[in-house]
């Protein structure tokens, strides 16, 4: 068994837990930098050895288009080819199918459409998107799913899911005959939990899904436009239903209440770009909430961007690093994305922390209180 369950919170139900996978060992609850074309984006692996990230994560959709799945296996495997030794996530490729596709049509066989980066004709399947995957050697692969868009009707949600159900068992069927490998262990495998926003449709997916008895399971199809308390009924909908001895994960969310909340609610694993995305903006996670750096309140602040900041952040000045913005520097793309995945890593690891000491639901209170402001 790849996961071990240490600890269960006793005033909420956050997880301490265990992930070992075939290129290294991931203590949950766990935040993945995004890696999106197999580097996350303005650092070097060493910057992330220093965060102590332990898990990335890769995205198949863009990899299979450029440069090719088959080059980056000739290549060793995306852990050579990136130079990067600890464990890999990658996603299905649904998602990017859903939200970068410019024309596509979905059938019972897979999705047709014409790629973001030149309209050229292609068509995704359960079994390529694991094909893929194989290739590529992550560590952990995505089932390959259909993400409903929000709003949608049931009926719609429904269709959707099946479609979902089936191709997970499709998925399931390609693994078990060619058996892909990484590194020196067998690859693992993740259901992916759908059911918009309906609570039956939702634990129907995760009953279906356990029954097939995956490595680790998803909640996906939320923070694709919904209200933040549908995002949380989701994963109230899903949890129940998957079992307590695999890990559960969260896809592509979320803001760091948004991460605590999830943590509190049973969920092991998280990935976002919200933390390098915004960083190339401008924008700065601190204890008290996000900043904008380009604002002329910093320009004679002396202070580093936050009290708790990495030492290689701290030692340059909100002022300083505000100049490297107005003036186009690239050190100043480098030390915000650096800072911000310090933050959210950091936030996992004080989390993992408070709840081996017992203390998780008093920590998330705080912590979002000074975040949010509140009084």
């Amino acid at each position: 068994m790849p996961f071990t369950l240490l600890q269960t919170d006793t005033e909420s139900k956050a997880r301490l837990g265990r992930l070992d996978l075939p290129h290294g060992t991931v203590e949950t609850p766990i935040f993945m930098p995004v890696g999106t074309q197999g580097s996350v984006k303005t650092l070097h692996p060493d910057d992330l050895d220093a965060l102590g990230a332990q898990i990335i994560l890769g995205n198949t959709y863009h990899l299979w288009l450029r440069p090719g799945h088959e080059l980056i296996k000739d290549m060793g495997g995306l852990h050579q080819f990136a130079s990067w030794e600890k464990p890999i996530l990658t996603d299905s490729g649904g998602f990017q199918v859903w939200s970068l596709a410019k024309l596509r049509k979905i059938s019972e066989e897979g999705v047709r459409f014409q790629n973001h980066l030149d309209g050229s004709k292609m068509m995704l399947t359960p079994e390529l998107s694991m094909e893929i995957q194989a290739a590529l050697g992550s560590d952990i692969a995505m089932l390959f799913d259909e993400c409903p868009p929000y709003p949608c009707e049931e009926k719609y949600a429904a269709e959707s899911l099946a479609l979902t159900t089936r191709w997970a068992r499709r998925c399931k069927d390609w693994v078990t005959q060619n058996e892909p490998r990484s590194g020196n262990g067998r690859q693992h495998h993740f259901g992916i939990v759908q059911g918009s926003i309906y609570a039956d449709l939702r634990a129907q997916s995760a009953t279906e899904l356990a029954a097939m008895d995956f490595d680790g399971y998803a909640v996906g199809g939320v923070s694709v436009g919904e209200p933040e308390e549908e995002m949380f009924r989701a994963i109230d909908n899903a949890v129940p239903f998957l079992p307590e001895n695999k890990p559960r994960y969260a896809m592509g969310l979320g803001t760091p209440p948004q991460i605590l909340e999830m943590i509190g609610r049973g969920v092991d694993m998280f990935d976002c770009v919200m933390p390098t995305r915004v960083a190339r903006h401008g924008t700065a996670f601190t204890l008290d909430g996000p900043i904008q750096i380009k604002n002329l309140a910093f320009a004679r602040d002396p202070r580093p961007l936050c009290e708790t900041a990495h030492p290689h952040v701290a030692r340059f000045s909100r002022s300083y690093i505000r100049h490297l913005f107005r003036a186009g520097e690239i050190l100043s793309l480098r030390l915000l994305s650096f800072h911000n995945l310090h933050f959210y890593l950091r936030l996992v690891s004080d989390a993992r922390q408070a709840i081996a000491n017992g203390t998780f639901v008093s920590f998330k209170n705080s912590f979002i209180k000074r975040y949010l402001k509140q009084p």
